[in-house]
């Protein structure tokens, strides 16, 4: 193999790791901001809820990954590596973008101000991913805001729930 053949699956592999955590990155904090917003509407646990994720499930999405593709055979070490620490990083990051907001401003306008940062993201990296996929970018956008859509009202129903049993 090539060192441009070996670079191209090692920037793959970056690239895998670096749109896998920025997703969950995006997908998890936003779920996790409605959700305890809706059941608590405490800043503090906020804070530490998007904390928690950025550590504790950047650590477990890059352990995933890193199986998922040691499971597959066509990997390098380097190459699995490589994915493992561009989820990590890139999850731990963006999670952490999410506090901004939350630091800033009153908690209610704070979780609007994510929530439009998060649809906003995600329909970035959608359009990336559909410009390299050379498909069409706004099916790519609509369907993602779409599952994002999902999420934010099931968390948000749920913390809901969550605060009308046990509150």
């Amino acid at each position: 193999m090539g060192d441009l053949e070996k670079r191209g699956k090692l920037n793959h592999s970056i690239k895998v790791g670096i749109s896998f955590g920025t997703t969950s990155g995006i997908i998890t904090t936003l779920g996790l901001i409605i959700g305890l917003y809706a059941s608590t509407a405490s800043k503090l646990v906020v804070i530490g809820g998007i904390l928690t994720i950025a550590v504790a499930d950047a650590m477990s999405d890059a352990l995933g990954i890193h199986i998922s593709e040691e499971s597959e055979n066509k990997h390098t070490h380097k190459e699995i590596w490589a994915s493992t620490l561009a989820t990590f990083f890139s999850k731990f990051l963006f999670a952490l973008t999410f506090m901004i907001p939350i630091l800033l401003f009153r908690l209610d306008t704070a979780v609007i101000i994510s929530m439009v940062y998060g649809m906003v993201a995600i329909a970035m990296l959608s359009y990336i991913i559909s410009k390299d996929k050379k498909v069409k970018k706004i099916e790519v956008i609509l369907e993602h805001w779409f599952i994002a859509v999902i999420v934010i009202a099931v968390t948000y129903f749920v913390g809901h729930l969550v605060n009308s049993i046990f509150n």
